[in-house]
């Protein structure tokens, strides 16, 4: 074979291989979880599912429109905004503190020697295992348990957000202050500066875009999520769709649908215009 076909041959892959045996486990992991689920989608076109289907369509039309009831739809809908809201500031309000006690770049006993004392160690685990436990616990969880404990009503939703959220942030701001160069802060804090100072004016001016690009992205999901809870009792749009369900009003639920959709297409137009301000 000349020099001229062998530059001819394509170059073999030599990760061809790995990825052939990875796709295949994919592809077996993927079978073994449809049939552990039970997963049936040819049950949509069942006879009396398609039936049950079509009745409920059909309830849709014509949109509810009276003007007590947007008036309500409204309201509503101010209450879905002001939960979400509501939850996101009281997850900053514990997130940025437990980052900032947890963040290891930050700590003073190990400047020098390295290492880090053993009181602090327990404290920023301590704090760790705290964020975990925070946000594996879903908020329509939380949600039950504060419906249970303080009743119906936007409150048990704020506390929802307000608890798993925190935990989510925390983590993420957590990683996104010990990713950044740690040099100055501990310059900052060689010369007798604070940790709060050294935050201040060494990793917080780093961080901040990130960090608000986070917090606004955490708030259009509590706006979905505010609409979840409601079904647990929670307030909120989420509770009208979930009576209007209930009583089988689906004039009612396609319009609630339609402004939880404006809800979200707006919550998206407001975060884009921000991070575009931001950059």
């Amino acid at each position: 074979m000349t020099v001229t076909s062998l530059a001819a041959l394509p170059p073999r892959d030599p990760a061809r291989g790995e990825r052939r045996n990875g796709s295949l486990l994919l592809g077996a992991a993927i079978v073994v979880a449809l049939y552990l689920t039970e997963f049936q989608p040819w049950l949509l076109w069942d006879e009396t599912s398609l039936r049950a289907s079509k009745q409920f369509i059909a309830s849709f039309f014509p949109p509810a429109h009276s003007a007590e009831f947007l008036q309500l739809i409204a309201l509503a809908t101010w209450q879905t905004i002001a939960v979400a809201t509501a939850g996101v500031t009281l997850a900053l309000a514990g997130a940025i503190p437990l980052a900032l006690i947890a963040n290891r770049t930050l700590s003073i006993s190990r400047l020098g020697s390295g290492r880090m004392g053993l009181l602090p160690a327990c404290v920023r685990t301590a704090i760790r295992w705290l964020l975990i436990v925070l946000r594996s616990i879903p908020e329509l969880v939380w949600g039950l348990v504060f419906v249970r404990a303080i009743g119906l009503g936007d409150t048990a939703g704020v506390l929802a957000i307000a608890l798993t959220y925190c935990g989510m942030m925390g983590k993420v701001f957590l990683e996104i202050f010990e990713s950044q160069e740690a040099r100055s802060a501990e310059v900052l804090l060689i010369n007798g500066a604070s940790r709060t100072q050294a935050f201040s004016y060494a990793t917080l001016p780093t961080c901040l875009p990130e960090m608000v690009s986070y917090t606004v992205f955490r708030w259009e999901c509590a706006i979905r999520s505010s609409v979840i809870l409601g079904f647990v009792g929670a307030g909120g749009l989420g509770q009208q769709m979930d009576l209007s369900m209930r009583m089988l009003a689906g004039g009612e639920v396609v319009t609630m649908l339609a402004a939880f959709m404006l809800l979200v297409f707006l919550a998206d137009v407001m975060s884009k215009r921000l991070r575009t301000w931001m950059d």
